[in-house]
């Protein structure tokens, strides 16, 4: 049998994705720079100007699970063409917004139509290679990093003059352009045989760890909601913080690109690590690199500083997400690949929106962020709790690479 997996086709397939990504994922990111802008001319407070946020992240959870269990049926070239026409659809729908609520309910589409550029991409990406599966994830999770990092100076110049409306129409043409044609040349599928040539060795690891597959992924949707509470709080409101302390939104939304960018070269380190360490282990370094920059914001609070610190937090977390993906990928049956990646991401999305919401509520109750990051590290500690308990039952698992396969 002649495998397909980590061929060139492969690596093009991997291009490709990584390309829709970069436009796929801006739904989760254009909320966030537009959240003051919202909130001044709603006349909200910044628990309700987050509600957007939260309905984002909601939809973009839901779509994780409920696309991942479309791809697994249909392949994803199907489900990326609706998600282009409904994320474009969305974005024009909002651009015309008259108040909160329903903005709110069409942050919800968005959210739900670029899910399929995160979780459903990364697991059709991960049945394409066994030996660089752990790089082959990292990048194609990074285009959600990128599309945060590159949308938001796109934007500026809208954002400053004709307002958060012309922006949205904006992404709402770039969605269609570049999504419904980009999924044509995703519709090769991997030979049925493929998917059974790993299924043994991930069972003998499920087995390892005496966890049934339902508990073991169950488990990772726990962890997955202590990291991200913990993740959002800057990722959400850096913005709204760095206007709070008079350095104004376009800096808040640099520190953002900044984070976002230390995240992507983040993720594709994790990813080289996870081939060589697993991704039980890698998740564990992250999370606990992760601690430690939330941390380091308490004290900071001058311009360089953040700057230094938000850099320091995009370095340490990015891989953590994407190491999820490449866990179910080592433990968890290939056939549900898509299924079983959804439900974890969806709990990891989850935990990004309710971290994003109780950000603002704790700034909204005590009038500063300070309890709101140590919420964060409160969080981001279950998070180690479950992964290393994970760590201790199974071991590090041995790389899967063609041969052993």
């Amino acid at each position: 049998m002649v495998t397909t997996h980590d061929s060139a086709a492969s690596w093009t397939r991997l291009a490709i994705s990584l390309a829709i990504a970069l436009v796929g994922n801006v739904g989760m990111w254009s909320v966030i720079i537009v959240l003051p802008l919202v909130q001044e001319e709603f006349a909200l407070g910044r628990a309700d100007a987050s509600l957007p946020y939260t309905a984002t992240m909601i939809g973009f959870a839901l779509g994780n699970f409920l696309i991942g269990r479309i791809v697994d049926r249909y392949g994803i070239a199907t489900a990326l063409t609706g998600a282009g026409v409904a994320l474009a659809a969305g974005f024009g729908l909002a651009s015309l917004a008259p108040g909160l609520w329903s903005l709110t309910a069409l942050q919800l589409v968005i959210g739900f139509a670029t899910a399929t550029s995160f979780g459903p991409l990364i697991a059709d990406i991960s049945h394409w290679f066994l030996k660089r599966r752990g790089i082959a994830v990292a990048i194609a999770a990074s285009g959600n990093y990128l599309s945060g990092a590159i949308w938001p100076l796109i934007l500026g110049g809208l954002l400053e003059g004709p307002g958060w409306r012309a922006a949205y129409v904006a992404l709402a043409v770039a969605a269609l352009a570049v999504m419904v044609p980009g999924a044509q040349l995703l519709r090769r599928r991997l030979p049925e045989e493929a998917h059974t040539a790993a299924a043994a060795a991930q069972a003998a690891r499920a087995r390892a760890t005496g966890f049934s597959p339902t508990t073991l992924t169950l488990l990772l949707g726990l962890a997955g909601i202590g990291c991200c509470v913990a993740m959002s709080m800057p990722q959400v409101h850096i913005v709204a913080y760095c206007t709070d302390l008079g350095f104004g939104p376009a800096v808040g939304a640099e520190m953002l690109s900044l984070m976002l960018m230390g995240g992507v070269v983040s993720r594709l380190i994790s990813g080289l690590l996870a081939d060589r360490l697993g991704g039980v282990l890698t998740l564990l370094i992250g999370s606990t690199l992760q601690t430690l920059a939330l941390i380091l914001y308490l004290p900071a609070g001058g311009l360089t500083s953040l700057y230094l610190v938000s850099m320091v937090f995009g370095l340490s977390q990015g891989g953590i997400v994407p190491s999820y993906a490449i866990i179910v990928r080592e433990y968890l049956p290939p056939k549900e690949a898509g299924a079983r990646t959804g439900f974890v991401l969806m709990a990891t999305i989850f935990g990004m929106a309710l971290g994003g919401w109780l950000s603002g509520l704790i700034y909204d109750l005590s009038g500063s962020y300070r309890l709101a990051f140590v919420n964060g590290i409160a969080f981001n500690l279950l998070n180690i709790a479950v992964i290393a308990a994970l760590l201790i039952r199974s071991g590090r698992p041995r790389p899967l690479t063609s041969a052993a396969a």
